[in-house]
C-alpha cells in the first residue's frame, strides 16, 4: 500500500551494528518535521495530523517503523514490537531503544534532503520518549514528546540513559526547552512519568515544557484530538505549531 500524495523513498541506516531499512512517506513543503507513528500504527488520524502540519506550512517527513499501513492495530503491532526487540526496548528503563540511532541518522538525511539547518520531531506514544533522546541531535532543532509511554514499567522510568539525559539537558541548555503533553488521566501516560522528566531535565530550569491537558484521554495530538476552537487539544496544537514556527522558521 502507498499513501495518496505521499512520496515514498526507502532510508537505511546502522542498528546496533546492522543494517536496518524501513520506508519513508514524504509530503509537504517548508521546513521539515518527521512524525513518528504511535503504537496504532499509521492509519487515518496520523494521516490527518501530519495534513494539518502540512496545511501549516511544514514538510512532512513520515518513517514507517511498525505495522501495517493504512490500518488500525495495538494487539498487532504491540506484538510487532515484541518481534523487533532488536531495534525496540520498549520495557528498558535507563537505555532507548537502538532504533533512535536510526531515526538520528534519518534525522540527518532528511535535513540534508531539504537543504533545512534542522528539523523538528515529534514522538508520540511507544515513541515519545524518542524525541527526548533525539533533541540531542545537531540535526534535530525543535522536538516535542506527546504522551510518552516507553518505558512500559515502571512508570517513574525514563527511556534514556544517563548519558542520553545529560545530552539532551545540553542541548537544550543551548536551544531552549522543548514540548511534552499529556492527558492528565491517561495511564498509559501518567504522572509519575511527566515527574521523572521534571527530575532529569527541570531541577534548575525548565528545559522540558511540561503542558498537561485536563481530562481523560491518551492520544493528545490524534486520536483524542478535538479540531474545536478553545478545545484544549485544539489548544496544545496551537501551541506545538507555534512552537515550531520559533524554532524553524
Amino acid at each position: 500500500m502507498t499513501l495518496e500524495g505521499f512520496t515514498q523513498r526507502s532510508f537505511e541506516a546502522p542498528v546496533a551494528g546492522r543494517p536496518v531499512r524501513h520506508d519513508v512517506y514524504a509530503r509537504g513543503e517548508g521546513p521539515p518535521v518527521v512524525v513518528l507513528q504511535e503504537l496504532p500504527g499509521i492509519e487515518a488520524v496520523t494521516l490527518a495530523f501530519a495534513d494539518r502540519l502540512v496545511r501549516a506550512g511544514y514538510h512532512v517527513e513520515l518513517p514507517h517503523l511498525f505495522g501495517p499501513l493504512g490500518r488500525y492495530s495495538v494487539a498487532g503491532n504491540l506484538a510487532r514490537a515484541f518481534c523487533m526487540r532488536e531495534e525496540l526496548a520498549i520495557f528498558s528503563a535507563r537505555r532507548s531503544s537502538p532504533l533512535v540511532e536510526w531515526l538520528r541518522a534519518l534525522c540527518r538525511d532528511v535535513a540534508a534532503r531539504t537543504g533545512a539547518p534542522g528539523v523538528g520531531v515529534i514522538g508520540m506514544c511507544l515513541t515519545g520518549n524518542f524525541a527526548l533522546s533525539l533533541i540531542a541531535d545537531d540535526a534535530v532543532l525543535a522536538a516535542v514528546a506527546s504522551q510518552p509511554s516507553t518505558p512500559i514499567a515502571p512508570q517513574a522510568g525514563l527511556h534514556m540513559s544517563d548519558a542520553e539525559i545529560a545530552a539532551s539537558r545540553a542541548a537544550l541548555d543551548a536551544r531552549g526547552p522543548m514540548l511534552a503533553l499529556r492527558f492528565e488521566r491517561d495511564q498509559m501516560c501518567g504522572r509519575a512519568r511527566f515527574d521523572a522528566i521534571e527530575r532529569a531535565f527541570n531541577d534548575d530550569r525548565e528545559r522540558v515544557r511540561l503542558v498537561t491537558i485536563p481530562g481523560a484521554g491518551h492520544a493528545v495530538l490524534t486520536h483524542h484530538f478535538v479540531d474545536r476552537e478553545g478545545h484544549p487539544t485544539r489548544e496544545a496544537l496551537d501551541t506545538v505549531l507555534a512552537y515550531f514556527a520559533e524554532r524553524l522558521r
